[in-house]
């Protein structure tokens, strides 16, 4: 018995990469579903476009005037170099980068740009790969000479 951070591992299953993670799903399994789900993510987030348009949730409330999201920063600004040992100043200046930070996010708009027979391959293709990250996490009995998928149309057969 060896000792691999703290936990205690048997010299035959190190470099085993039949049982990575303690089942015998295998590696192969895992990095193939990971290289299928990450690409796919990839190919999706490409896809999508950003662009800014007309005016924020908090400029929007205040009649479309974009200064006004500055006013909490600016105040706390000023009670900062006024006096740093007080609360209110730091609590306002980080309420003040908040609603900034809203009204940036808050502007943005997303568009896709593509095709629906490429977003469904794309989608499908992260959806196997997920599933595939999921099987070599589960247990696979090697005496059982039937394919695992043949389980789901055991209750279908006519008696």
């Amino acid at each position: 018995m060896m000792t691999i951070c703290g936990h205690p591992t048997r010299l035959s299953s190190v470099g085993n990469f039949n049982n990575v993670g303690g089942t015998s799903g295998g590696l192969g399994t895992f990095l193939a579903g990971s290289a299928l789900a990450i690409v796919s993510a990839w190919f999706f987030v490409d896809a999508v476009r950003v662009t800014s348009f007309g005016n924020g949730w908090v400029s929007g409330y205040a009649g479309g005037s974009g200064g006004v999201v500055f006013l909490p920063l600016l105040v706390g600004v000023i009670g900062l170099f006024y006096n740093a040992k007080k609360i209110w100043p730091w609590l306002v200046s980080g309420l003040g980068v908040m609603i900034i930070a809203v009204e940036v996010l808050s502007s943005l708009r997303f568009f896709f740009n593509l095709k629906l027979s490429t977003l469904l391959i794309m989608l499908v293709s992260f959806a196997a790969g997920i599933g595939l990250i999921l099987r070599s996490l589960k247990s696979i009995d090697k005496s059982d000479p039937k394919p695992p998928w043949q389980d789901a149309f055991d209750g279908l057969s006519k008696e």
